[in-house]
């Protein structure tokens, strides 16, 4: 259907999902033009490749190009307001108008299509994997939720045989898609807001394995309850690790596959949850009959994810920032610590997202927090969300057993970070947390 169009216009399109299908579109000459509510590196990128893009939704802000409607395309992310004003003039002006979610389906229905799905792990095993296909001169187009370090891009090119896409469970979006090879990492209670209840939200995962096509087949963690081919730490899986240990911020573990079978690994992001990521990204990748020895050369050299356990110093003391916004999340990233530096006073520097999510899971999100030397909080961040009466971060912060903690706003972060003796901080959040990262160095090294 794309060829129909010249001109695609983005409502959102600096998020991480959005913004690579503008790029895939730029790279494929359909003119680009969107509206974002922030700038950020990723709309100063595609603006340097020649996309329209404005800050205010403004109908009047529309290039004139683009107003069309048997021309221009209209691409949105369920996070815009469905009021939005620009949304609304488009859809009242009878212009074709997709999620993100079904644009990517559109995009995969007649290719060979892998989905990577899950509430956690899939953006790095998404990375993983397509740093696997493209030193192995796969022909395959990736779109990830997150900036490859490798190739400092969330859109991975080396042709178009192959789609590989994070497939997102928000507003059932993965459900848009009839992969050929299927994933799923964890289903662990998350986006309340738009699920009734857990048991709602592992029906969609259990409706999205039953998308595959014919003769598809489903990589899923051991710990789910779904058919198909399983990995992780069990013994009992048809990929396991043993041996498994961290060194130098880095982690090492054998994979055992055929029961019998087994290959060392070397991998540069540390924490068991990580290492899952790159056995399910072995698994698919020996499915897809590259030779054993060549997809862990690939993994010896993969990167990582930009805010997936980044290193930001090392020294003179350690700063890392990670996206994590879930208690799982941080419970991986505080086991990854502990592991890493068990003699180190280690502080949490924490934003909430979301007020659903600080409400649904407010105790689980203070039991591990808990755990750290230090916690820094931050208020919530909202994005799409209104303000709930009686969830802040004050509530959070009251039950945070840990006598070492603050609530923060950020011009205060500075002298908190100043003032403490821990040797490690970590910056944990899907907000607008990690703009903080210059200022905390500077304050470190200073």
């Amino acid at each position: 259907m794309f060829k129909n169009y010249n001109k695609i216009y983005f409502i959102g399109i600096g998020g991480i999902g959005m913004s690579s299908i503008a790029l895939y579109f730029i790279n494929y000459g359909k003119q680009v033009a969107g509206y974002d509510k922030t700038k950020n590196a990723l709309t100063k990128k595609l603006s340097e490749l020649g996309a329209q893009i404005h800050y205010e939704s403004k109908t009047s802000d529309i290039p004139r190009e683009f107003l069309n409607n048997l021309e221009t395309l209209i691409i949105y992310t369920p996070a815009i307001s469905k009021d939005n004003m620009e949304l609304s003039y488009f859809f009242n002006n009878n212009f074709t108008v997709l999620k993100r979610s079904e644009v990517l389906g559109e995009i995969s229905k007649d290719k060979f299509c892998i989905a990577i799905a899950g509430t956690h792990g899939k953006t790095t095993t998404s990375t993983i994997l397509s740093h696997i296909l493209f030193e192995n001169n796969i022909n395959f187009t990736s779109f990830i939720g997150g900036i490859s370090e490798n190739y400092q891009s969330n859109l991975i090119q080396n042709g178009n045989d192959i789609i590989l896409v994070e497939a997102d469970e928000f507003d059932r979006s993965f459900l848009t898609l009839n992969p050929n090879i299927a994933c799923i990492t964890s289903v662990d209670p998350d986006h309340l807001d738009i699920y009734n209840s857990n048991s709602e939200l592992q029906k969609s995962f259990i409706e999205f394995a039953s998308k595959l096509k014919s003769n598809g087949v489903l990589f899923k963690h051991y710990d789910i309850p779904i058919k198909g081919v399983s990995y992780g730490f069990s013994k009992d899986a048809d990929y396991s690790i043993k041996n498994y240990y961290n060194s130098k911020d880095s982690s090492f573990f054998e994979i055992i596959y055929q029961k019998e079978k087994s290959i060392k690994v070397k991998f540069i992001m540390p924490g068991k949850h990580n290492a899952c990521n790159a056995l399910v990204a072995f698994a698919i990748g020996r499915f897809l009959k590259i030779k054993e020895i060549d997809i862990t050369k690939s993994l010896s050299t993969f990167k990582g994810v930009k805010r997936r356990f980044s290193y930001i110093l090392k020294t003179p003391k350690i700063l890392i920032d990670d996206y994590a916004h879930h208690p799982s999340e941080i419970k991986a990233v505080y086991e990854s610590l502990e592991s890493l530096y068990p003699d180190k006073n280690i502080m949490a520097i924490f934003q909430p997202h979301l007020f659903s999510r600080t409400r649904d899971f407010i105790d689980q999100f203070a039991q591990i927090l808990s755990k750290f030397d230090e916690v820094v909080l931050l208020e919530i961040y909202p994005a799409r969300e209104e303000a709930i009466k009686g969830i802040n971060s004050s509530e959070l912060l009251k039950r945070i057993k840990n006598i070492n903690k603050n609530l923060v706003n950020k011009s205060e972060l500075s002298s908190h970070i100043k003032n403490s003796e821990s040797d490690v901080f970590v910056v944990m959040g899907a907000g607008d947390i990690s703009e903080e990262i210059p200022l905390i160095k500077d304050v470190i090294l200073s």
